[in-house]
C-alpha cells in the first residue's frame, strides 16, 4: 500500500500518458536554428556551423543559421531590435538547434552567451526553447541548454585545433572530428524526431499546473468581490 502524501495536490497530478508519448509522426522536415559564437572574419566556428547545416541537410532537415554579427549587447537595446526580432523568432521556428563556440579563456564567447541570453525563458505563454532539442559543440553550453529546458542530446563534440581541421575553402577535412560532428548530427535528428510531436506533454509539470490553477482561482475571487 503507499503512503501517503499529505503536502501534494492530488488534483494535479498525472499518472505517464503512454498515448501522449506516442503521438503520430509529423512528416515535416525538422526545422533546425544554428547559433555560432565568433564574428571575426576568418572563423572556425562559422565554418563548423555551416558544415553541420550541410550534415543536417542531408539528413533530411530544414535548417537555418543565425548570423550574430549586429546583435546588440543585453539590455543595450530594446526587444524590438532587427537582430533581436530575428533570433528570437528563428528560435520559435525551430524544433532544435545546434550551439556552437569557440573556447575562450576556458569558456563560452561572449558572443555566443548574447544570443542565448537573447532569449527568453518565456514571452507570455510562449516558451521559445522549452522542449526544444539541442545539440552543442562545447561542453559548457550543456548547463545552459538544460536551464532553457531544452532536450540537450546525450553527445557532443569538439573540434581541437580547428584551424588544422578545414581547407583552403572552408571545408572541414575528414578525420575523427569529422566523424563525432556526424555522430552530433546524427543523434539530434533522431531525437528531434522522436520528441517534437510530444514536446508539450513531455514539458508538462506538476508545479506550472499547480501554479497556473492558483492563478485562476485568485482571478475567480477578484472578479467576485
Amino acid at each position: 500500500m503507499s503512503e501517503d502524501l499529505p503536502a501534494l495536490n492530488e488534483s494535479h497530478l498525472r499518472q505517464p500518458d503512454l498515448d501522449a508519448l506516442r503521438p503520430s509522426f509529423s512528416v515535416h522536415k525538422p526545422r533546425i536554428l544554428i547559433l555560432y559564437g565568433s564574428i571575426r572574419e576568418v572563423s572556425y566556428s562559422r565554418l563548423l556551423a555551416h558544415e553541420s547545416r550541410r550534415l543536417l541537410e542531408r539528413l533530411g532537415c530544414e535548417v537555418k543559421v543565425f548570423d550574430p554579427k549586429g546583435l546588440p549587447l543585453p539590455d543595450d537595446a530594446p526587444v524590438g531590435h532587427p537582430k533581436v526580432q530575428e533570433l528570437r523568432e528563428l528560435s520559435e521556428w525551430s524544433e532544435g538547434q545546434v550551439w556552437v563556440s569557440p573556447e575562450r579563456h576556458g569558456a563560452m564567447t561572449g558572443v555566443m552567451k548574447s544570443q542565448i541570453d537573447w532569449i527568453p525563458l518565456a514571452v507570455g505563454s510562449v516558451r521559445p526553447t522549452q522542449g526544444k532539442t539541442l545539440a552543442v559543440m562545447i561542453g559548457q553550453l550543456r548547463s545552459l541548454g538544460r536551464w532553457m529546458r531544452m532536450i540537450t542530446i546525450p553527445n557532443q563534440s569538439s573540434v581541437a585545433k580547428a584551424f588544422q581541421e578545414f581547407d583552403a575553402e572552408g571545408r572541414m577535412k575528414l578525420s575523427s572530428f569529422y566523424d563525432r560532428v556526424v555522430d552530433v548530427c546524427e543523434e539530434l535528428v533522431k531525437f528531434t524526431l522522436l520528441t517534437r510531436d510530444a514536446s508539450s506533454y513531455l514539458t508538462d509539470r506538476y508545479s506550472e499546473r499547480k501554479e497556473d490553477a492558483e492563478k485562476l482561482e485568485q482571478r475567480v475571487n477578484l472578479k467576485s468581490i
